[in-house]
């Protein structure tokens, strides 16, 4: 297809409620949003990296001016006749996983348009729903946690992820596990610790956890897979693969037993589906994540995750879990599945942001045509 005009934005989405992980807090989400054209048609993709770089090297106003000067200019006027093509285009340019993922996400959603078929079906997925979870940050205390945890129990959510950091760890879990025996809780680090802190996860071994995301740092497999040798839980990459070169050396130095897919962390689409093969052959589940994106990105992380190796629930929220009003002009709802578990339907289209709340949140914009 030919790349007629390219516009970008960057933009801050206020929270309900403070995202508090290992490496800080958040009150707004600032991402990337990229609306591609051809012809009479254009579409949406979204990426969304923080307002700082602590979850990855990347942040929201870097992806936005790389997009701008650097990467959208070798895409405009081009005939760019694939994912593979656009991301071989944008090779040349080093990392910058977010920044390309704002472009990726948007050109397989413009192809979905022009062709008329839904995404996912695009991605190559068989399936139309998938289950989701419940996840909980880090909260004033545990008796809040326990709080919002029963909710998520009573209502079917098929696991639930806790943020786990120091100060937050172990206590945390020993009231957790008291409180609910049975359920199936992972935990996410978000690179918080380092192999010194084996003694730590050799304890968490007895809270019968499904799996440990990401302990130790955000760029690092080697250390991993010596974490993974000395423990009985699972590890579960999610920094460390931010391009699938980093999944080969994962899957082959066995760093895990489990990977987390974000288009966004990952490069977009494209990659993300590379990845999912690739840990489908090696026998390796994978479930997708997301950025708290608005209704826009998720919609993107719901076509993706109805791949079949995207196995354990995903990291999937409805728009009212994190925003008063979301940007998109149709939020993402979860429905429930025949056996009542919450889950995320395919769209049928990813939907544009709403032009009134994109003009309000949007930072900073730019065009080129």
């Amino acid at each position: 297809m030919q790349i007629d005009r390219i516009d970008l934005f960057h933009v801050r989405m206020p929270l309900i409620y403070p995202w508090r992980t290992a490496y800080g807090e958040d009150a707004d989400i600032e991402a990337v949003l990229c609306r591609l054209t051809s012809g009479s048609v254009c579409a949406w993709g979204e990426s969304a990296p923080f307002a700082a770089p602590c979850y990855s090297p990347e942040w929201a106003g870097g992806a936005f001016a790389v997009c701008k000067q650097w990467l959208a200019p070798q895409l405009l006027h081009q005939d760019v006749t694939s994912g593979d093509d656009l991301q071989q285009r944008l090779a040349f340019f080093k990392g910058n996983s977010f920044a390309k993922a704002a472009l990726d996400t948007a050109w397989w959603n413009l192809h979905s348009r022009l062709v008329n078929k839904p995404l996912h079906q695009l991605l190559g997925a068989t399936r139309d729903n998938a289950p989701v979870g419940a996840d909980f940050g880090v909260m004033d205390s545990i008796d809040d946690l326990i709080n919002a945890i029963g909710p998520a129990v009573a209502e079917k959510f098929p696991r639930v992820k806790l943020k786990f950091r120091p100060g937050w760890d172990v206590p945390m879990l020993e009231a957790v596990r008291k409180n609910f025996p049975t359920e199936v809780f992972h935990i996410d680090c978000n690179s918080g610790y380092r192999i010194k802190d084996l003694p730590l996860f050799q304890t968490i071994d007895k809270f019968n956890l499904a799996m440990i995301e990401q302990p130790l740092r955000h760029d690092d497999v080697v250390d991993h897979a010596e974490l993974q040798r000395a423990i009985k839980t699972p590890v579960c990459l999610d920094e460390t693969i931010a391009h699938p070169d980093h999944a080969t050396l994962a899957l082959r130095l066995k760093s895990c037993r489990y990977v987390n897919i974000k288009p966004g962390r990952i490069g977009g689409l494209t990659n993300a589906v590379k990845v999912h093969d690739m840990c489908q052959a090696a026998g390796i589940p994978c479930w997708v994540g997301g950025m708290l994106e608005s209704g826009t990105g998720a919609n993107l992380c719901v076509a993706l995750g109805m791949l079949d190796n995207f196995i354990y629930p995903a990291d999937i929220f409805p728009s009212s879990r994190f925003y008063h009003v979301d940007m998109a002009e149709e939020p993402l709802e979860l429905v429930k599945d025949a056996n009542g578990i919450p889950s995320v339907k395919a769209p049928v289209h990813i939907p544009d942001p709403h032009p009134d709340q994109l003009a309000k949140l949007t930072v900073q914009q730019a065009t080129l045509k």
